[in-house]
C-alpha cells in the first residue's frame, strides 16, 4: 500500500513539475491598453479635413503631418499611416483601439475601403485590411506601389518559444465578397475566392551578404487562419511554433510555407538600405532564430484583396515557453 502511495505521489509531482516549468513572457504593450493618437492634416483638394490615427504606444497625442516612429519601446506598428503622394496628404486607420467588458481595452483590425476623391483630379477607392506587426512603417508612404517595401521587419529575437498565446475574436460579415481594389482601375469581385483573418510568427536565422542583401533560413512556424465569425472571445488561445522543416506534418498548411519570392517582407541592412529578405531554406529544428515577423491581420494574402467589414480582435499577447 505504502509504494503505490508513493508512486502515485512521484507522478502526481512530475506532473506538477511539467506544468510548473512552463513560463509566459508578456509581449510589451501586448494588452493594448495604451494608445497613441495621431491628428493628421488633409490636403485641401481632397476635403482638408483632420484624419485621426492609432499607434500602439505610451499614451499619449501627436499633432500635425509628422512621419511617426516606435515610441516608448513599443513593438508593434499598424498599417495606419500618413501618406503623401504627389504632394497630396492622405491618412489611412484601419487599426483602433476598443472596449472590451471590464473597462479593458483590445485592438480592433477591420477590413475597410478608403476613398480619395477630389473633383476632376483624385477618384480612387483602396481597399485596405487593418494589420499590426512587429517593425516599422517607413512614412510618408509616397505610393501604394509594394505596400510590403514600407514595412521594416528587422526586429531581433533569439529566443524559442513553444506558443503564442492571445484572446481573439473573429466578425465575418454573412454573404460578403471579396474584392480587390488598389485604386487603380476598376474594383474586382475575387469570385470563388475566400479571405481570412490571420495570426502568424515565423522565427528566422538571417545573414547579409557583401552586397548588402538579406537571406533566411524558417526557423520556427507559427500560422493561424480564422474563415468563420466566433460566438464571442477566444480567451488564451495557444498557437503552436514548429520548428525545422514542416512540410508533410499532418498539422501543415501551405501559407505555413517559406515565404514566396515575389512577396517578400523587407528589412533594413546595415547600409540603411530597405531590401527584401530572402527566405532560401529550411534551418535545423534546434538553430537558434535571429530575427522574429510577427503579425496580425484583418485579411491574409495580397495587398488590397479582402472582405469589407471583416474584423479582428487581438488581447493579451504573451510568449510561453517550456
Amino acid at each position: 500500500m505504502k509504494k503505490k502511495v508513493v508512486l502515485l505521489a512521484a507522478l502526481m509531482l512530475a506532473a506538477t513539475s511539467g506544468v510548473s516549468a512552463e513560463t509566459k513572457e508578456k509581449v510589451p504593450y501586448g494588452d493594448f491598453e495604451q494608445w497613441i493618437t495621431r491628428t493628421i492634416k488633409e490636403s485641401a483638394v481632397i476635403g482638408g479635413k483632420s484624419k485621426t490615427l492609432y499607434e500602439i504606444g505610451p499614451t499619449q497625442t501627436i499633432t500635425g503631418n509628422k512621419a511617426y516612429t516606435n515610441l516608448g519601446g513599443s513593438p508593434w506598428a499598424t498599417s495606419n499611416v500618413y501618406a503623401k503622394v504627389a504632394g497630396v496628404v492622405k491618412g489611412s486607420n484601419a487599426v483602433f483601439p476598443e472596449q472590451r467588458s471590464g473597462g479593458n481595452k483590445c485592438v480592433k483590425m477591420s477590413t475597410i475601403m478608403e476613398k480619395v476623391k477630389a473633383l476632376g483630379i483624385i477618384n480612387m477607392d483602396v481597399l485596405v485590411s487593418g494589420s499590426i506587426y512587429w517593425g516599422a512603417m517607413v512614412e510618408p508612404v509616397s505610393s501604394t506601389k509594394n505596400p510590403y517595401s514600407k514595412l521594416d521587419m528587422n526586429v531581433k529575437f533569439t529566443k524559442r518559444p513553444k506558443y503564442l498565446c492571445f484572446d481573439y475574436k473573429v466578425t465575418v460579415p454573412a454573404n460578403a465578397q471579396m474584392i480587390y481594389s488598389s485604386g487603380f482601375g476598376k474594383k474586382k469581385v475575387l469570385k470563388g475566392k475566400q479571405n481570412a483573418c490571420e495570426a502568424f510568427v515565423l522565427l528566422q536565422r538571417r545573414w547579409e551578404d557583401a552586397d548588402g542583401n538579406i537571406y533566411a533560413k524558417r526557423v520556427g512556424t507559427g500560422r493561424e487562419r480564422y474563415t468563420k465569425s466566433t460566438s464571442g472571445w477566444v480567451n488564451g488561445h495557444r498557437m503552436r511554433i514548429y520548428y525545422g522543416n514542416i512540410v508533410g506534418q499532418p498539422y501543415y498548411k501551405d501559407y505555413m510555407n517559406l515565404i514566396s519570392s515575389d512577396r517578400p517582407y523587407y528589412a533594413r541592412n546595415s547600409k540603411g538600405k530597405l531590401v527584401p529578405v530572402q527566405e532560401v531554406g529550411w534551418d535545423s529544428p534546434l538553430a537558434t532564430p535571429t530575427h522574429i515577423i510577427m503579425m496580425f491581420s484583418a485579411g491574409c494574402g495580397t495587398a488590397y484583396e479582402g472582405t469589407i467589414g471583416q474584423t479582428f480582435y487581438v488581447d493579451n499577447v504573451s510568449f510561453i515557453y517550456d
